[in-house]
C-alpha cells in the first residue's frame, strides 16, 4: 500500500506546484532581486563603441542612474530602444547600457542604425557582470539610488507608462532621500 500512496503523495505536490507557478494573477515582471537594497555589484569592462575605453559604474557614484542589461540577440530589446531614447532625450537620469553575450560589431550596429540612449555601454561578452547583477534575460532595467544601492528592478522592455508610473516616482524619492 506505501508503495501506492508516495507516488500518489509526490504527484498531488507537483500539481499543487505546477498550479502556483501557473497561476493567471502572477506578475513575471515582479520577479525579486536579491540585490534589492544591496550595494550593485561593482564592474569595470571595455565600451561597445571604443574597446580602448573602460565603462564601470563607479563613475556614477553620487547619482541616481539606470542600468539597462540588452543584447541584440533580444527581440524585445529592439522593442524598448525607442523607449530608452525617449527617456535619455529627457535627461531625468544617466542610463548605463550592459551590452552582454553578444557581438561587439552587432552591438556596434545596433547602436548606430537604432540610436544611442546610453551615457556609457559596457561590454560583457562572456555575461560575468550579468550573472553578478542577476540578470536572467534580456531586457532587465535596475534602478540605483546615489549610495550605490538597488532599489528597482524591471524585467520587460520599459514602455513610457512603466518609466512614468514606477522610475519616476522612485528617483524622485531617491533624490530626496527616501530610497525606494
Amino acid at each position: 500500500m506505501w508503495k501506492f500512496l508516495v507516488p500518489m503523495g509526490v504527484f498531488v505536490a507537483l500539481i499543487a506546484l505546477f498550479a502556483l507557478g501557473l497561476n493567471p494573477n502572477r506578475d513575471i515582471r515582479a520577479l525579486p532581486s536579491p540585490l534589492l537594497g544591496k550595494p550593485a555589484p561593482a564592474f569595470e569592462l571595455s565600451d561597445v563603441l571604443d574597446p580602448t575605453q573602460k565603462v564601470s559604474n563607479a563613475r556614477f557614484q553620487g547619482q541616481v542612474y539606470v542600468f539597462n542589461a540588452w543584447g541584440t540577440w533580444c527581440v524585445p530589446c529592439r522593442e524598448e530602444q525607442a523607449t530608452l531614447l525617449e527617456i535619455a532625450k529627457q535627461h531625468v537620469v544617466p542610463i548605463l547600457g550592459l551590452n552582454f553575450n553578444d557581438d561587439r560589431a552587432r552591438a556596434q550596429r545596433w547602436l548606430q542604425q537604432l540610436g544611442n540612449p546610453y551615457t556609457a555601454v559596457a561590454f560583457d561578452p562572456d555575461e560575468r557582470v550579468a550573472i553578478d547583477w542577476g540578470v536572467y534575460g534580456a531586457p532587465e532595467t535596475f534602478l540605483v539610488d546615489q549610495h550605490g544601492r538597488v532599489i528597482y528592478k524591471y524585467i520587460s522592455p520599459l514602455t513610457l507608462e512603466v518609466w512614468q508610473t514606477e522610475f519616476l516616482p522612485r528617483i524622485e524619492a531617491a533624490r530626496r532621500g527616501g530610497g525606494a
